[in-house]
């Protein structure tokens, strides 16, 4: 019989003194009661747990919570503005892919997996990649990631996010007690106040649509980037603009082989572009550059946006800046700069055919890091946390293990029956998870820097290094490792 919860019985005590010595019982009989934090026989608006926010990241935590022992009877409410019958009611063509792709790794796999929300996404709508192609588009220099032929390991899975938020709420469906409240804006957060035999003044109180309100012991911010739920709190987030806008876009290529999948990613001094693999003849592209190109690319005619793609994994980087100015008749202009321009032909995608209609889209790049991740009785996750340029494919698998290291945390608190919206409950998952955070945003930052620019100086540098880490076998397994999510 475990001593401590022996205590919560006067019948166990003459056990407990006859199992453990003296000074141990004495020792046990002022340890406190460990208590469960589910909020039952409360007023209908007080929650253990209110999640701001229905992306992935809030989703993932809410079948976190619902899916563990420990924490499955903590009251859990989950707000989000956007009508979450979009995600649960998804219809899918096999002809077509929303541009809104993330690469997970076989680490967050291996979480939505043991939550069970795994089981509940489309797996043929999942494209697994074992290698990668990364190489500098002015010296040409180049590193390749593939894991040996006899290793089954994969790198990351690339799957549409709406395909992982339906899995979400297929689970949380499946395993009930969540509420989730959505098409519903928060209005406003405030400190509650005391009510005699039940004080709040500590209780962050949400208030939504409608006038109703929610007190929260713990209130998570999984609200994004401009989180009300961070300034509610009042941490500040720092960080900076890129001054480079990420375009996005479904595309076709040429035939290849289920069996070599591979993640192309060439830097060029205006920013990366990478082509990532999805199921069948469709890939996923993510260009970073200038918002002139940006809003270049998005005008152009398909038949001239797939040439311009094309050209900046083929071309000299003063030819995809050149032809990206031009009104019209790129496609022959690059039909016949390609034509003369040598490359390696193996070390490239397979040609673009086509752009999906209405797939492209940009977005502003941004860095940007909150001061901290806790404060009483709030806890914030993912972008609202952190925002990460998209080079490394990074962002949201950082949320997801946001999610992993707060719902340990969560059930610590609960086991040992602390209060789990306190900052010294809390407090393990800020030293877990910030300066893993703030090392992955670091060298994700200082790569985009380091290869943003033209001077010979530096080219040479790094791609003497790029050169150097190619032919170390052992290093690049351990970065491959590192990017798949293994510890």
């Amino acid at each position: 019989m475990n001593p401590i919860w022996c205590l919560r019985s006067r019948t166990a005590i003459p056990h407990l003194r006859s199992s453990i010595s003296q000074s141990q019982f004495r020792a046990f009989r002022y340890l406190p009661i460990p208590r469960t934090y589910a909020s039952t026989n409360v007023p209908e608006n007080l929650y253990d747990v209110v999640i701001v926010g229905g992306g992935p990241a809030g989703l993932s935590l809410a079948a976190s919570l619902k899916s563990s022992s420990v924490t499955s009877r903590l009251k859990v409410a989950l707000i989000e503005g956007l009508d979450l019958d979009a995600g649960r009611e998804w219809e899918f063509s096999s002809e077509s892919y929303s541009n809104r792709v993330s690469s997970l790794t076989p680490g967050s796999m291996g979480f939505l997996t043991d939550i069970g929300a795994w089981k509940h996404v489309q797996r043929n709508r999942i494209q697994a990649y074992h290698g990668m192609q990364v190489w500098d588009g002015v010296s040409g220099s180049r590193i390749e990631f593939n894991w040996d032929a006899e290793d089954s390991s994969t790198i990351a899975y690339m799957t549409e996010n709406v395909n992982l938020v339906h899995g979400l709420l297929s689970r949380l469906e499946e395993l009930g007690g969540a509420e989730l409240i959505d098409k519903t804006r928060v209005e406003g957060i405030s400190f509650g106040e005391d009510h005699g035999s039940l004080d709040l003044r500590t209780w962050p109180i949400v208030q939504i649509t409608g006038g109703r309100k929610l007190a929260a012991r713990l209130l998570v911010g999984a609200d994004g980037a401009n989180s009300p739920v961070r300034t509610f709190a009042g941490i500040e987030s720092r960080g900076w603009d890129y001054g480079r806008h990420g375009v996005v876009a479904t595309v076709k290529i040429e035939d290849v082989s289920s069996a070599e999948r591979t993640a192309y990613q060439r830097f060029l001094p205006t920013g990366p572009i990478a082509l990532l693999p999805l199921p069948g003849n469709f890939a996923t592209l993510v260009w970073s550059t200038t918002p002139e190109i940006a809003a270049q690319l998005k005008e152009f005619s398909p038949v001239d946006f797939v040439a311009m793609v094309n050209s900046a994994f083929r071309l000299s980087n003063v030819d995809i800046e050149y032809m990206a100015k031009m009104d019209g008749g790129i496609s022959e202009e690059y039909q016949w700069r390609q034509s003369v321009t040598p490359f390696d032909k193996a070390g490239v995608p397979g040609t673009i055919l086509g752009v999906q209609e209405k797939s492209i889209a940009s977005f502003p790049l941004k860095m940007r890091h909150a001061d901290s991740y806790i404060s009483e009785r709030v806890a914030l996750v993912g972008d609202a946390a952190h925002t990460v340029h998209p080079l490394a494919g990074q962002g949201l698998n950082q949320g997801i293990g946001d999610v992993q290291s707060l719902i340990k945390t969560l059930e610590t608190a609960v086991q040992t029956g602390q209060d789990i919206g306190s900052t010294l409950s809390l407090e393990p998952y800020y030293s877990d998870q910030y300066f893993k955070n703030n090392l992955m945003i670091g060298v994700v930052d200082k790569l985009h820097k380091l290869y943003g620019t033209t001077f010979p100086p530096v080219v040479a540098v790094r791609s003497l290094g790029l050169r150097a880490v190619n032919v170390m076998e052992g290093l690049k397994s351990m970065i491959m490792k590192q990017a798949a999510g293994e510890r």
